[in-house]
């Protein structure tokens, strides 16, 4: 049975020009990734259990082998781009108390009043 799955628009042109280049359909380039993936988690040069370890600090990144350390760096930086749940309570909290809640462009304290968007 077909699913649906929302991407971003950034992935999706990327998955678009990889299909019109490689002559596929944009679900075959999906699944062609996905297989591309999957094989390579399973290899023996790719440790999916090393880089998790390595993203929760149980193993030091220098230890990880190169496509290890690629797919590490690559989680960690979608990682760092969002907020974490935890970061996300602290700061509605800092708003609802009228605390400051960030930097603006010159280093000056954002406040945030309790009735601002999330």
């Amino acid at each position: 049975m077909a699913q649906s799955v929302k991407l971003a628009d950034d992935v999706m042109a990327i998955i678009r020009r990889e299909a019109d280049l490689h002559s596929r359909s944009v679900a075959g380039q999906i699944t062609h990734w996905l297989r591309l993936g999957r094989a390579i988690e399973q290899s023996g040069a790719y440790d999916h259990a090393r880089v998790t370890a390595a993203l929760e600090g149980r193993l030091d990144t220098a230890d990880l082998r190169e496509e290890e350390a690629i797919a590490w760096l690559d989680a960690f930086t979608e990682r760092m781009s969002a907020p974490a749940p935890t970061e996300q309570r602290f700061f509605a909290r800092r708003r609802k108390l009228g605390q400051g809640v960030g930097l603006d462009a010159a280093g000056n304290l954002i406040h945030v009043g309790p009735d601002a968007a999330a």
